[in-house]
């Protein structure tokens, strides 16, 4: 009703206007625009120039757009792309678009002017904003994602589309409006046939004030139905909510985890026992690590059998998570070797999940039970077979919220789940029981010894209780 009362208002005060002026080519009222318009609509050409120009700025608009999210996640991957292309974004987002409109008019004619200068319109913004959507994913995610093999797609689903959303969404609704000003603005430079430019440009030339309006409103409305448009697709594409695939797994055994001499990961041929999966000693021997000045370890060795329980216990900052880190590869050593590291599920510092989707999903990310995911309502049966296991150390009614909707405990308890649930040989838990009271303590760690199934177990802990709780033998760091 509001907005309905302002359109009136100004539809009245642009009555007043022309009536005040009474001249038809200075300007003209909303009546004779509207009756101009209606008989411009009558035209035997008219369907044919909207679909000319509408199909040219359109296909210049997608084209920038995919070629730009293309380009944007070549140029994230491989940084040197990004620096080969940065002095061509800035000579585009630089350059007038009036130098573009002559050059592309001796090179290509009018007909493909409104497609090109749509195109270069798009293209940086929506370029610039990909990069900078893709950097912002949680690194803490990726390193996640990258420890647990999960899938480029659910990669892509989870971690990196929720970030590059916000910064696609900014870009578009910025480069939507421009790509249909620039492209009718082309037209009327190069005037193509059966173009809304040319007939902009026919209007100036007979001094036709009331179709120049009528042609400018059209251009108006197709620009505002095109923007609805396309963020409607967006905005489908940022609330829909995938199942995570199971299948296709990419682990990368011993590539992050595995041997290292002086920080460096050995070749495959150096000891081929040492890479098979499962059923093997882990040895740490002589590990030096330090940031900066500070040294955190010095001359540190370890074995742990398979299928042991470990609970490492130190003080804080004695190097109870650098240790773990080593042992995942997220840090390098500057000398000693870690061998036999098999696949590692693991509970980390942080929870690390994603925090949009509900207990289930978190877990089918790092799922590696999926023999049966390919057959129809695998994906179903899957999840009903996860929410059944989340129920023993998670109230029912939890399971279904989105995590960040949960308390610390939940989470921490969620993070757990997921490791236990993957196919790793190794579980690595930095200080599980953290935010859980004592019953919800027992009950996790009874459920962690119910799923260790022969597994090794490495945890950190500052508690004695959680030694004996879990069965495990004591490492203490000095």
């Amino acid at each position: 009703m509001k907005k309905g009362i302002i359109i009136l208002f100004w539809l009245c005060i642009w009555q007043l206007a022309a009536v005040m002026i009474h001249n038809d080519i200075l300007l003209v009222g909303p009546f004779q625009v509207g009756r101009a318009l209606l008989e411009n609509m009558g035209r035997a050409d008219f369907l044919r120039i909207v679909l000319c120009s509408a199909g040219r700025i359109g296909l210049g608009f997608f084209a920038a757009l995919f070629g730009a999210l293309l380009c944007g996640a070549l140029s994230y991957r491989y940084t040197l792309l990004e620096e080969f292309l940065s002095p061509v974004i800035t000579m585009i987002k630089s350059v007038p678009v009036a130098s573009f409109v002559v050059l592309l008019l001796i090179w290509f004619g009018s007909s493909r002017l409104s497609f090109f200068i749509s195109f270069l319109i798009v293209f940086p913004n929506v370029y610039v904003n990909t990069i900078a959507g893709l950097k912002s994913t949680d690194r803490q995610l990726l390193e996640m994602a990258e420890i647990f093999g999960v899938s480029t797609w659910n990669r892509f689903c989870f971690l990196y589309r929720p970030a590059l959303m916000p910064y696609l969404a900014s870009s578009l609704k910025i480069s939507l409006g421009m790509s249909w000003k620039s492209g009718v603005a082309a037209e009327v430079i190069g005037i193509p046939q059966y173009s809304l430019g040319e007939r902009l440009y026919m209007s100036k030339i007979y001094l036709d004030t009331a179709g120049l309006f009528a042609w400018t409103l059209l251009v108006i409305l197709l620009s505002f139905l095109f923007e609805r448009a396309v963020l409607y697709i967006l905005k489908k594409l940022e609330d829909w909510k995938p199942c995570p695939s199971v299948r296709n797994r990419h682990r990368k055994r011993n590539n992050r985890s595995g041997h290292f001499v002086s920080g460096s990961v050995l070749s495959d041929s150096v000891s081929t026992d040492s890479q098979k999966a499962g059923g093997q000693d882990i040895h740490i021997r002589h590990i030096v690590k330090s940031y900066g000045e500070q040294r955190i370890l010095e001359d540190f060795s370890l074995m742990m059998k398979a299928g042991g329980r470990y609970c490492l216990m130190a003080p804080s900052g004695a190097g109870k998570t650098t240790l773990l880190n080593l042992l995942n590869g997220i840090v390098r050593p500057e000398a000693g070797t870690i061998e036999g590291v098999p696949d590692i599920g693991m509970v980390f510092q942080e929870d690390r999940l994603c925090g949009e989707y509900d207990t289930a999903v978190n877990i089918m990310l790092a799922y590696g039970q999926a023999a049966d995911c390919g057959k129809r309502g695998g994906r179903e049966a899957i999840r009903n077979r996860i929410l059944a296991e989340a129920s023993e150390i998670l109230p029912e009614e939890c399971l279904t919220k989105p995590v960040k909707e949960l308390s610390g405990g939940m989470k921490r308890r969620c993070a757990v789940l997921r490791a236990m649930l993957s196919d790793a040989e190794f579980i690595v838990m930095d200080e599980p029981f953290a935010g859980l009271d004592v019953e919800s303590r027992e009950r996790t760690a009874a459920y962690i010894l119910k799923k260790l199934s022969g597994r090794t177990l490495l945890v950190t802990t500052h508690r004695a209780e959680d030694v004996e709780l879990l069965g495990a033998e004591l490492i203490t760091l000095r």
